[in-house]
């Protein structure tokens, strides 16, 4: 039996980077709902800013592909995704297997009490440009963080307000 094409690009893809970051929310909602929030992958659009996020092939489940496009003026970033994991209501696992966004990520919910969830949002990214990556990812990191931290509290906004999924 012959392996998927790009197998070997996923694979090498998916090898944590030296770029980690981590984000952290709690949402008043029961785990099952925040994570139906999560796998709604179209709707991240209305909580990462600029972004335009489209399920590419499958159901948005396990061996879906996920684009994520996200546009500040001129500038266009391609965000391409394989969902390798779900363990439903508990954590998906992704493999970013772009030009520039590679790495594993993983969303992961904790129930803490019957209507209280906590949200983990932790990437691990290849980091380009070699040596020069590696120098700059200090300076970049501080912005990674707030971004994702920010999505996080707009995501459990909408989840509270009952506007997600």
């Amino acid at each position: 039996m012959t392996e998927p094409e790009g197998a070997d690009d996923l694979r090498e893809a998916a090898r944590p980077g030296a770029g980690e970051v981590t984000a952290t929310v709690i949402v008043e909602a029961p785990a099952e709902r925040v994570f139906a929030a999560l796998l709604a992958w179209e709707r991240q659009s209305d909580w990462i800013p600029f972004t335009r996020v489209r399920v590419v092939e499958g159901d948005g489940r396990e061996g879906s592909r996920i684009e994520a496009v996200t546009a500040l003026g001129r500038a266009t970033l391609r965000d391409e995704m394989r969902v390798v994991r779900v363990d439903e209501p508990y954590e998906i696992g992704v493999v970013h297997h772009g030009q520039l966004l590679r790495g594993p990520g993983v969303l992961r919910c904790t129930q803490l009490d019957r209507d209280r969830t906590q949200v983990v949002w932790h990437e691990w990214f290849h980091l380009p440009g070699g040596r020069a990556g590696r120098l700059a990812w200090p300076v970049l990191w501080p912005g990674s963080k707030l971004g994702l931290t920010q999505a996080l509290k707009r995501f459990a906004r909408l989840v509270e307000q009952g506007r997600l999924p």
